[in-house]
């Protein structure tokens, strides 16, 4: 799996693996809703806008899963329209329960 500004490929996973991917890129949660089965190669292609550049920061501002290669041209087509012109998916907001941990109190343990 790559994943870099612009561009996802993911050879031979299931589509849970672009939900991922997706879920890093866009700094949301993504959930694979699809009902697809099996593993896929998937290749998809946008022009990333200003916000999803800082998402794939690493240390000291590298870039993590990149080539050294160039942007990819400002005429392409948003993330949204990609997913449904390049492979007929289409990401929907909802609001769904999700599970947190709070920790309200922390102790170090006794030396017993």
């Amino acid at each position: 799996m790559r994943i870099k500004p612009g561009e996802v490929i993911i050879q031979a996973r299931p589509v849970e693996s672009l939900a991922w991917a997706l879920s890093r890129l866009l700094g949301r949660t993504v959930l694979d809703k699809s009902g697809l089965e099996g593993n896929y190669d998937i290749t998809l292609r946008w022009t990333p806008d200003e916000s999803q550049g800082g998402m794939l920061k690493g240390p000291e501002g590298s870039q993590q899963g990149t080539d050294n290669a160039p942007s990819p041209e400002s005429s392409g087509p948003s993330i949204f329209a990609a997913l449904q012109e390049q492979l007929g998916l289409k990401m929907e907001s909802q609001k769904s329960p999700r599970e947190i941990l709070v920790i309200d109190n922390v102790e170090r343990p006794s030396e017993n």
